[in-house]
């Protein structure tokens, strides 16, 4: 998800400056309404050929598609695609970064005429919650799986100090990667740095907020000025960003120490990037889903307390599923991504993967707001911690979908703790995979350099699609969007009947209508080597964070699924060969 820099990637090809673009003549030739579809298909083939036409090449094509054109509509269709790669040639001799923006942005509160007043104050259902101190740590307890409360309260009581607790982060990040493979980049002497600036002001009296000296991990498609932005593609193995993220600079100002770029698919698919496939901590013979594939990994394994990942379409939620933790993928314009790679301008969003629900409240209200560099991101209320009144809310369950064991665990508890379950239908007359195919255009414009330099290796199932995207014509794209708004609306008329909802297999509809999902360990499934947390989700409405992850924290209180599971992958931690901190 999100984008930067410029290279030599982003400077045009002499044929990528001069070759015209097939979906270009198909346009213009559909627009002189002018012969079949197979026939423009063969001008166009013609075109991608000889970089030229006129009316003798018009007349070639003819008997590919079977039919006959006058002299005159020859010449008329030879005359529309000649001017029309004339302007392709004057805007593909401009050159375009990464991180340009398009002069279009997508708003999910268009249709929700009340929305921006609804968010903007404390919802009555929720109230200011004071959570309970942390028991103090024993100094022989694993500092691995703890919640940032109780890592927050050694720190302060001088229990551990931060470059302690960075440097145990540290060696377990590079002791398990061998296994894992999730971390693409140490930041170990920023890090340290942090740590000890940390350390100093903690004792000084100086509390940045309950992420001062907390250890994190970013995936590697947010930049840290210094260090390789690589976005899991070999085409970027190399290349550093000179500014840094967003929300890497806002969790820096929270006290917040970055000890690794985590991996990802190449270009946000998937859990292959160039440096392997990285692996469930649960079942090291499965991937890790992806395409936060190792901030999911990471913090499931206890590697680090939290990460950022990113999600255009399942992104954050398909790897927290599979590694058995909680997460949120906030509504779309909630974190900036100014500073992360670019897929999709329109569905890209960043959010926080933890162990523990309160957790990914804490990162949030850290780095959610509006930026100046993100022209999508807004300011909408958000306070923590809140406790949730059931008694005052309408909780879906999903018609027409079959309820999966983690998502009847969150009914159940909510039941038994007085909730409202009302029966609720999702859009479903929309074919919402079909309209995500404007994730595939914006990503193949996005990345059209490497599909016309022929710099496409390692790039996962991504070539194919960019070629392909290539035959997607604007008015195709501009239907996608506008079936995109019908289901915009008739999730509004969801959220008119409901405050929230459990499970509904709803990633591709969430993903294009914006609303925020947080991810849940409920139940542990499985056998063996193989038992693992099991994730049920809560989709709530737009901007609404707080009240989802409230009503996730009473599930999470009640369910204590993470409490004592520990990964496989750690359980045969005495057989995995301990580094030498001389070593590093």
């Amino acid at each position: 998800m999100s984008a930067e820099s410029d290279n030599a990637l982003s400077s045009h090809t002499d044929d990528a400056l001069t070759t015209p673009n097939r979906r270009h003549v198909l346009g213009v030739l559909a627009a002189t309404g002018i012969g079949t579809a197979a026939f423009r298909r063969a001008v166009a083939q013609t075109v991608e050929q000889t970089a030229n036409i006129d009316a003798e090449s018009i007349r070639n094509a003819e008997w590919v598609a079977g039919i006959e054109l006058s002299d005159e509509e020859r010449k008329t269709a030879a005359d529309s695609v000649q001017g029309m790669l004339r302007k392709c040639e004057q805007m593909r001799a401009v050159t375009v970064g990464y991180d340009t923006l398009p002069a279009i942005r997508f708003d999910p509160e268009m249709f929700e005429t009340q929305i921006r007043v609804g968010v903007a104050q404390r919802p009555d259902w929720l109230s200011p919650f004071t959570s309970a101190s942390p028991e103090k740590l024993d100094p022989n307890d694993s500092l691995s799986f703890r919640s940032i409360r109780e890592l927050g309260a050694a720190l302060r009581s001088g229990n551990i100090s931060s470059v302690q607790l960075t440097r145990h982060c540290l060696d377990r990040l590079t002791q398990f990667d061998a296994v894992l493979k999730c971390v693409v980049t140490l930041t170990e002497e920023l890090a340290l740095r942090q740590a000890e600036q940390a350390d100093r002001e903690l004792e000084s009296g100086k509390d940045r907020g309950p992420l001062h000296g907390i250890p994190w991990g970013a995936k590697d498609l947010i930049a840290v000025a210094g260090y390789p932005t690589t976005w899991g593609a070999p085409q970027f193995q190399t290349r550093v960003i000179d500014r840094t993220a967003t929300v890497a600079r806002k969790l820096e100002q929270a006290g917040a120490i970055l000890v690794a770029k985590l991996s990802l698919g190449a270009l946000a698919m998937g859990d292959r990037w160039f440096g392997g496939q990285t692996r469930n901590p649960w079942n090291p013979d499965q991937g890790s889903s992806g395409s936060s594939a190792g901030s999911a990994a990471a913090v499931a394994a206890g590697l680090v307390p939290f990460a950022l990942g990113s999600e255009t379409l399942g992104s954050i939620v398909s790897p927290s599923r599979r590694c058995g933790i909680a997460a949120l993928r906030p509504t779309f314009g909630r974190v900036s991504r100014h500073g992360c790679m670019a897929l999709s301008w329109t569905m890209d969003k960043v959010g926080p993967l933890a162990r523990h629900i309160d957790d990914c409240a804490l990162v949030f209200d850290a780095i959610h707001g509006a930026d100046d560099g993100d022209p999508t991101s807004v300011d909408r209320w958000f306070q923590w911690p809140m406790k949730a009144d059931l008694t005052k809310l309408k909780i879906g369950r999903v018609e027409g979908v079959p309820l999966k064991e983690a998502d009847q665990k969150i009914l159940t508890h909510l039941e038994e703790l007085g909730a409202d379950i009302v029966e609720v239908p999702l859009p479903n007359e929309f074919p919402e995979w079909a309209i995500s195919l404007m994730l595939d255009a914006e990503a193949a414009t996005i990345f059209h350099e490497l599909v016309a330099s022929g710099n496409t290796d390692g790039l996962n199932r991504w070539p194919e699609i960019f070629r392909k995207m290539h035959f997607m014509t604007a008015v195709d794209y501009l239907h996608a969007a506008r079936l995109r708004s019908k289901l915009m609306r008739k999730m509004a008329d969801v959220f008119r009947s409901v405050d929230l909802y459990v499970g509904g297999d709803d990633l591709g509809i969430c993903n294009l209508t914006g609303h925020p999902t947080v991810v849940i360990p409920t139940v542990m499934v499985g056998d063996g080597d193989t038992r693992q947390p099991a994730c049920g989700t809560l989709t709530g409405q737009l901007h609404d964070e707080a009240t989802l992850l409230a009503v996730a924290r009473l599930v999470e209180t009640r369910v204590g699924v993470l409490a004592d599971a520990v990964p496989q992958v750690v359980q045969a931690e005495s057989r995995v060969q301990k580094p030498d901190p001389a070593d590093r």
